[in-house]
């Protein structure tokens, strides 16, 4: 039996020998088939592609935000450093802010050197520099235009009342000469008559006087938040520039003084002249006593005592007033007040007081019981009337009975008068005037008085026990009789002196008094007065 070498023919297809399986496994073709299996299964999902997809798709997410963060980053740093070269040089040309109207608010008004116009080529702006750098010479570097910083911020509440120039001088007619209703210390004042119709008093005050635009506003904020029954209320304000406005409610039916003096007018009732002394009483001791903080007028007499279509009195013209704080007993200025209601202390010195204020009242008061004007001497032979008063007075409280009061209260009356209310003003308006601020009562004991609800003896401060107010103001002036009217002299005469421009005398202050064309007029009046005086006195 012959045994073959070959394969014999009935062995199985694909059994290889050992040999031809190893070299087979090898082989390229083999090796495909291998990896084909290997990452292949069933439905025929390619892992390995889709690994590939997710894993590039990644990458470029990474470096997207990796760009846009960096971007941020940049544009950050940029906006920083350009907002430090903007107020770097924003402070090198006095600029504080981020827009053109702090510039405007504090110009006046006036237009920029670097401001573009319509009509014309814009100037050099300030913001194109020559800087020095380490290249040969200068270079030109352009910056964007610098923005003026915002305005200071406006009290609260006033920006609604702030009106514009134009339409004041609408409302007052180009503040015309017909619609002047007087003409004071602080300037001139105009009625007007607004667009919506109300009907207004303007102030305009005097150029150069001194205060500054932020000293302005922060009195209007004070004068803003006075409410009184009896004080003028401010409606708003105008600042134009170097002008200056100040906007009242009209008060229609004039000054107490137009009424007590004007000629041809009716003779005020005693009910009415009591009822103005209670008001007007009532509105200073406001000012003094409830205001934060407190104000002193200055210049408290009769043209400054308004009155409405009921002879309601409100006090006007405390709009220019000094202002004291609660530790501040008193304010050092220079004189502002009319001759005849002047305290002497202010007169004198300067020392301004909420007492001074009381010593112009009683003049008012003293003016309201006699009907006879303050510096009028012409019945009282030397002395002026508070002189005459501080005699007079106490010799009509010591006749007993009220009948001394015929002798010293307006005959216009006609003895038409409560003799216990003649005897509670006389008391009080000499209080009033006591020669030393210290012994003046407060305001609102005034009130009292007035009102009956306290007797006049609490008005004796600082008299000796068992002594009346009257008995305490006969005896006040030390330096005897007609030394008001002397001192008063003096003050009259530094004040007409060039050399001496310390006192201001204010003839026609604060709006609703007569225009200077009426002083003829009151002066005819006052004539005839004199002399139904002097035979009611024979």
């Amino acid at each position: 039996m012959i045994m073959s070498s070959d394969p014999s023919p009935s062995s199985p297809r694909g059994t290889d020998s050992p040999s031809t399986s190893m070299a087979d496994f090898y082989s390229p073709s083999h090796a495909s088939r291998r990896l084909s299996t290997s990452i292949t299964f069933a439905g025929g999902l390619d892992v390995t592609s889709e690994l590939v997809i997710a894993a590039v798709a990644a990458a470029l997410l990474l470096v997207l935000l990796f760009a846009a963060c960096a971007c941020c980053s940049w544009c950050c740093r940029r906006r920083s450093a350009t907002q430090r070269w903007q107020n770097h040089h924003a402070a090198a040309f006095g600029y504080q802010g981020n827009t053109t109207a702090y510039y405007y608010h504090h110009t006046g008004g006036a237009r920029p050197q670097w401001a573009a116009t319509k009509t014309g080529a814009p100037s050099t702006p300030p913001n194109m520099m020559m800087h020095p750098t380490n290249m040969t010479g200068p270079h030109v570097v352009v910056r964007p235009p610098l923005v003026p910083p915002p305005p200071p911020p406006v009290p609260a509440g006033l920006d609604e009342n702030a009106f514009g120039y134009d339409e004041l001088a609408a409302a007052t007619g180009g503040f015309s000469e017909g619609n002047m209703l007087g003409q004071g210390g602080f300037g001139y004042v105009y009625r007007g008559v607004l667009g919506d119709g109300k009907e207004v008093a303007v102030k305009q005050l005097s150029a150069g006087g001194g205060q500054g635009e932020r000293e302005f506003q922060a009195e209007v904020d004070m004068i803003s938040r006075v409410h009184h029954r009896h004080l003028v209320p401010l409606v708003g304000y105008c600042i134009a520039g170097a002008q200056r406005l100040l906007v009242y409610d009209f008060v229609p039916n004039r000054t107490l003084e137009h009424h007590l003096h004007e000629k041809g007018l009716p003779v005020m009732k005693w009910t009415t002249r009591l009822r103005i002394a209670v008001g007007s009483a009532k509105g200073l001791a406001y000012l003094h006593e409830e205001c934060n903080p407190r104000i002193i007028h200055r210049d408290i007499k009769s043209a400054n005592i308004l009155l409405d279509n009921n002879f309601e009195p409100l006090v006007a013209d405390f709009g220019m007033a000094k202002l004291t704080s609660e530790n501040v007993t008193h304010v050092s200025t220079r004189v502002m007040g009319t001759f005849g209601y002047l305290a002497p202390e202010y007169a004198s010195s300067g020392k301004l007081t909420d007492k001074s204020d009381v010593f112009s009242y009683g003049v008012m008061l003293l003016e309201l019981l006699t009907g006879r004007r303050p510096a009028d001497r012409s019945s009282y032979g030397a002395d002026c009337l508070v002189d005459w008063a501080r005699q007079a007075l106490p010799r009509a409280m010591a006749a007993g009975g009220g009948g001394g009061y015929d002798d010293i209260v307006d005959p216009r009356l006609r003895g038409e008068y409560d003799r216990a209310e003649a005897a509670r003003v006389a008391a009080c308006a000499v209080a009033c005037v006591r020669h030393a601020g210290r012994r003046r009562p407060k305001m609102s004991q005034v009130v009292k008085v007035l009102e009956g609800d306290v007797s006049p003896e609490e008005l004796g401060d600082g008299a000796r026990p068992g002594q009346s107010a009257m008995s305490s103001s006969s005896g006040d002036s030390s330096s005897g009789s007609g030394s008001y009217t002397a001192q008063m002299e003096r003050v009259r005469r530094t004040a007409a002196s060039p050399a001496s421009p310390e006192y201001y005398s204010s003839e026609y202050q604060g709006y609703g008094c007569p225009s200077p064309a009426s002083s003829a007029g009151d002066n005819a009046s006052s004539g005839e007065h004199d002399n139904q005086w002097r035979k009611a006195h024979r």
